[in-house]
């Protein structure tokens, strides 16, 4: 279940940083509607990465459709991987 507090509840700080664990963010109302969340600094770095992944995909794929797909052969070609 969300960990959902008023923005107010930030009076005591500590409280509402005590209630963030990896995994589980707690997201803070402002009038009624979410306005922030807080992560812990790994769950942020894991998502920042995701969305560097995401990025790089989608330029690879991309690239794909205009320019042309290689094949297998020549990725492992270029990569040196060789087959036994």
């Amino acid at each position: 279940m969300p960990n959902i507090k008023p923005i107010s509840d930030l009076r005591n700080y500590n409280n509402v940083l005590n209630d963030v664990t990896v995994g589980a963010p707690v997201f803070l109302t402002k009038n009624g509607r979410g306005k922030y969340a807080i992560l812990e600094m790994k769950d942020f770095e894991k998502t920042q990465a995701t969305i560097r992944l995401m990025s790089e995909l989608a330029k690879g794929r991309k690239s794909g459709e205009e320019t042309g797909w290689l094949a297998l052969e020549a990725v492992e070609e270029t990569l040196g991987i060789t087959h036994e």
